[in-house]
């Protein structure tokens, strides 16, 4: 496994992964002397992806992911990629659409354990009333992503 730290608007970003895909992108507010001098080869690409997200040059990703998870954690994380770049939906319309309403938690909680932070876009899942709620990396930065994929949005990156 290869790791690298690059800054984001929002924290320092880890990115981990090998040639069989990335496992992990997080984001901490750690001091920025973490920041990777060298791109690992086989993360270059999800490093100038995610640079491009930020920047408003991309709305997708197509990097290679390889996520670790349970059966049920990969079913809910692959359902959050079928949510549209500036689109949110509620945490129980996810659950709806992985048809038992009543999972709502594990849904929910299966979000939170999300390792591929921005790219498997749990951010866009909010509560039913439109309140932010339920964010790993804190709700500051759901917010800030939220806005920074409104089309209507023209906020500074940096």
């Amino acid at each position: 496994m290869e790791t690298v730290y690059i800054n984001s608007p929002l924290g320092i970003t880890k990115i981990v992964g090998d040639e069989d895909g990335v496992t992990v992108i997080s984001v901490s507010d750690v001091g920025t002397d973490e920041i990777s001098g060298e791109i690992p080869e086989v993360l270059k690409e999800a490093v100038l992806q995610l640079q491009e997200y930020f920047y408003k040059k991309r709305t997708d990703f197509d990097f290679k992911l390889n996520p670790k998870g349970t059966e049920f954690q990969q079913k809910v994380w692959k359902s959050l990629l079928e949510i549209p770049y500036g689109r949110t939906i509620s945490y129980m319309d996810q659950t709806k659409k992985l048809g038992d309403v009543k999972a709502i938690r594990a849904v929910a909680s299966a979000n939170g354990k999300n390792p591929l932070w921005i790219v498997v876009p749990c951010h866009r899942v909010i509560g039913t009333n439109g309140s932010l709620t339920g964010y790993a990396g804190g709700l500051f930065r759901k917010k800030w992503l939220i806005e920074h994929e409104n089309p209507t949005n023209q906020q500074s990156l940096f």
